[in-house]
């Protein structure tokens, strides 16, 4: 009787720590979402390139009097992108755009001490099982990796005849977090998602994965579109400038230089996708409608409908209103958010369905 009672409260308290450290990681799920969006701010209000040097203790602290803010416009000068874009900008301009890539690289630096303090205060603790170190380890090498991707790109962006980072960098660094985002999702969602809340389904697990790799074109070619700011050149719809194909699809060579390249292909494969994806997400859940007696299962179905719903209205919005800078980023970063949304209700769904 003693020994079940002591295996109880093992078991109780086990699911106890599992609960705090997921809750954990769902904060870090939080945090990574608002930096993708303030990174997407720092992206739509060409900010990138304002800060010019990689300080990653120092650098925490903006410049804190006159003399100082004059040296790193004076920095910023130097570059191309203030040559021929920003020629005009006075120094409060400048510190505007300086502030969002401040932010956006202060907000990563507190995101990497709220997983250190956190990992340091569960494993003193001894909340972690042997199981959970290799993910924790594994975690902090794609934090790690996602800073270095970071500052790569945005020293693809200084350097002569570059006027913005480069979009292929730009799209690493972006899908690179998106990882991250997944795989921090999917480590909270093992330790929460009891077996019952499962839905075994081999064939709705492969039509999963297929809406995953399309999704994950979308992405990919998303980043392009704001890389190469695709939307501008063609802010219509649901024609491009007037054509279904643009006529200049093919223009550069050889011709699959135009699939990562050329801005009116990237922006026809960016929408194409994305009524592929919505019809893919409408055939699931059209043939999914059987599967009852599971209320996660339920939520996470009809969530990924709406959220489909939601974005393909905020990418037609979005290149409405491509040429209006304030509009344009407000609807761009939404855009954002719904995208990770989506992915992200999607990852749930693999977790959740299993084919054994």
């Amino acid at each position: 009787m003693l020994q079940y009672i002591c295996g109880a409260m093992n078991m109780l308290q086990q699911e106890r720590s599992q609960k705090q450290i997921a809750a954990w990681l769902m904060i870090g799920v939080g945090m990574i979402i608002v930096q993708v969006l303030l990174g997407g701010i720092t992206r739509l209000t060409e900010s990138g390139l304002s800060i010019t040097e990689w300080k990653p203790i120092t650098g925490t602290l903006p410049p804190l009097n006159d003399a100082a803010w004059q040296a790193e416009f004076d920095k910023y000068k130097v570059t191309d992108q203030f040559k021929y874009v920003h020629q005009n900008f006075t120094l409060k301009e400048f510190k505007f755009i300086f502030f969002w890539e401040w932010f956006h690289r202060t907000w990563a630096r507190l995101m990497g001490m709220v997983f250190l303090v956190g990992f340091i205060y569960f494993l003193v603790k001894k909340k972690f099982n042997k199981g959970m170190i290799k993910p924790m380890i594994i975690l902090f090498l794609l934090g790690a990796v996602q800073g270095f991707i970071g500052w790569f790109m945005v020293k693809s962006g200084l350097v002569p005849e570059k006027y913005f980072v480069g979009h292929v960098e730009l799209t690493t660094h972006f899908i690179a977090a998106l990882g991250l985002l997944c795989y921090t999702l999917w480590f909270a969602l093992s330790l929460t998602v009891k077996t019952e809340q499962r839905v075994i389904n081999p064939p709705l697990k492969n039509f999963l994965y297929l809406l995953l790799f399309v999704l994950f074109i979308q992405l990919v070619y998303g980043g392009f579109m704001a890389g190469l700011r695709s939307a501008v050149s063609a802010s219509t719809w649901p024609d491009i400038n007037g054509y279904f194909v643009p006529p200049t699809f093919s223009e550069l060579t050889p011709f699959t230089r135009n699939l990562v390249a050329n801005p009116l292909t990237i922006h026809f494969i960016h929408r194409g996708t994305a009524y592929l994806l919505f019809l893919l997400i409408l055939l699931c859940w059209y043939q999914t409608r059987s599967i009852s007696g599971n209320p996660l299962f339920s939520r996470l179905r009809l969530a990924i409908l709406l959220l489909v719903l939601l974005q393909v209205l905020l990418g037609i919005l979005t290149v409405l209103n491509a040429t209006a800078p304030g509009s344009l980023v407000v609807l761009g970063v939404l855009h954002q958010a719904v995208a990770m949304l989506l992915l992200m209700v999607l990852v749930s769904l693999l977790f959740v369905v299993r084919k054994k």
